[in-house]
């Protein structure tokens, strides 16, 4: 079981060769256990050095973990930078080691460390502690790991937006407005016999409705927050022998998937991703859908459906040299929530059916409605030639995001764990509105204002617990 009390070390880089590699240590005794193990070039002591300033040293330790206290000896030379607290990353006194980058260097410093009385941190500790520490809140938390695992510069963006608590404000500001109004519903609940109302209804009902728009503003963007923070789901589908692998080999530029004449070659699904134009698209090649005796083929292309339902572009490939009818893209149109993008493949060669057919064929499965027309276009491809290739990836990145995100001031949510409570917290206010408009009793809106006010809570960490902690770090590194 894990202790603020404790005293916690790891190795911050990453593994392998590098030139540098950094050591932390974190906790109340972080000074006096590095002392034991690090002597200074200046011989200062360890209480007069002072904080954010590089020292140079060198690290011992023993070799063999055989040898006695007595036969330590210079593991590395390196530089030590303290940091004491309050003003450290948590809260705590941290010592960084940075010494050289090896994996034998870094790892034996760290079991030095250990030796002498620290312990190693547990994944996401460092940053748990600092929000323990009240040095970030939860949201922030979360956009140190989005950070590193950024893959684009737009999710850099957007974590870097949650780092800074722009998303922390707006919640702070909806709980700060919510909890004025249950104060005021409480106190005159307790002057209930003197008829004295502390709050105007009417006014109550504007400030809560004010509160519902933005979360529907954040709930909203939920969608695009969170293919800016993973990606672009799009999925490559269609009839055998259509030119779906060829087509993926051509978006990647390497032969990446098998290419055949027989149909039934690609039985399991590929995936890789490419960066298109500031955004990452993770492609997925599914097998055909057909009827099928092998078990195997069968097999893929259920793995196909499952990513189909998955998918927040399907790319329908259709070859334009052979006769296309209704029943060839029948069976890959029941998605019509979805954006769809028909590539009319080997348009290289002689076409059987002019295009304006082909978008007449597909558009009347969709609604007779503008915003159902709009979720599919056509776009001409030659996989052979790569003609068409760029006006597929604008469209891919287009239907993805409805519009271009790079001048969007807006903030976005993009973690599902937020958006379940943002919605928790909405239906607890139009609970509270639908009360207000029927007369419903002081104590029911109280209720339900505090229902909102906890799920808000939950979001930035001032209600939390440790299966909620669990949930928040369990996907980060040790060292961070």
């Amino acid at each position: 079981m894990s202790s603020l009390d404790d005293t916690i070390c790891a190795v911050a880089t990453p593994p392998g060769e590098g030139g540098i590699g950094v050591v932390r240590v974190s906790g109340s005794q972080a000074l006096v256990i590095a002392s034991q193990n690090i002597r200074l070039r200046n011989s200062r002591p360890w209480d007069e050095l002072q904080a954010f300033r590089f020292y140079l040293g060198h690290f011992l330790g023993k070799y063999s973990e055989h040898s006695n206290a007595s036969a330590r000896t210079v593991l590395d030379e390196v530089l030590v930078v303290i940091m004491r607290a309050p003003r450290s990353y948590t809260g705590e006194h941290v010592v960084e080691v940075h010494c050289h980058g090896g994996m034998a260097v870094v790892e034996t410093i760290c079991t030095a460390l250990i030796e002498v009385g620290a312990r190693l941190a547990e994944p996401g500790e460092f940053t748990k502690r600092a929000f323990l520490h009240g040095r970030l809140d939860l949201t922030q938390a979360e956009a140190v790991l989005d950070t590193i695992q950024a893959n684009s510069l737009l999710s850099l963006k957007l974590a870097q937006e949650h780092l800074q608590g722009k998303l922390s404000s707006i919640l702070q500001g909806m709980r700060e407005g919510l909890l004025k109004m249950v104060a005021h519903l409480e106190a005159g609940m307790d002057f209930v016999e003197d008829d004295i109302q502390f709050i105007d209804l009417t006014e109550m009902k504007g400030q809560v409705q004010g509160i519902v728009t933005e979360l529907n503003r954040l709930i909203d963007s939920s969608g695009e927050g969170r293919i800016i923070r993973e990606g672009v789901r799009a999925v490559i589908m269609g009839q055998p022998n259509v030119g779906k692998s060829s087509l993926l080999n051509a978006l990647l530029g390497i032969d990446r998937a098998i290419v055949s004449a027989i149909p039934g070659t690609t039985r399991d699904v590929l995936e890789e991703a490419i960066m298109v134009d500031g955004i990452l698209v993770r492609f997925f090649d599914t097998a055909g859908l057909r009827s099928s005796p092998d078990e195997l083929e069968r097999e893929g292309m259920n793995r196909a459906q499952q990513k189909i339902e998955q998918a927040d572009v399907l790319i329908l490939v259709v070859d334009r040299s052979e006769y296309t009818n209704e029943k060839d893209v029948f069976e890959f149109l029941k998605y019509q929530e979805k954006q769809y993008i028909v590539v009319l493949n080997k348009s290289d060669l002689p076409h059987r059916l002019p295009r304006k057919s082909i978008e007449r064929m597909i558009g009347k499965h969709f609604p007779n409605d503008e915003e159902s027309r709009n979720n599919f276009e056509c776009v001409e491809v030659s996989a052979k030639t790569g003609e068409g290739l760029l006006e597929l990836r604008s469209a891919i990145k287009k239907r993805a995001l409805g519009r271009r995100l790079e001048g969007h001031d807006s903030v976005l949510v993009g973690r599902i764990r937020h958006t379940t409570l943002l919605r928790q917290a909405r239906e607890s206010l139009r609970q509270a509105l639908e009360a207000l408009n029927n007369g419903g009793a002081p104590e029911y809106l109280a209720m339900e204002l505090r229902s909102a006010l906890h799920s808000l809570g939950e979001i930035i960490g001032v209600v939390t617990n440790e299966d909620i902690l669990d949930q928040v770090f369990r996907d980060f590194c040790i060292g961070k």
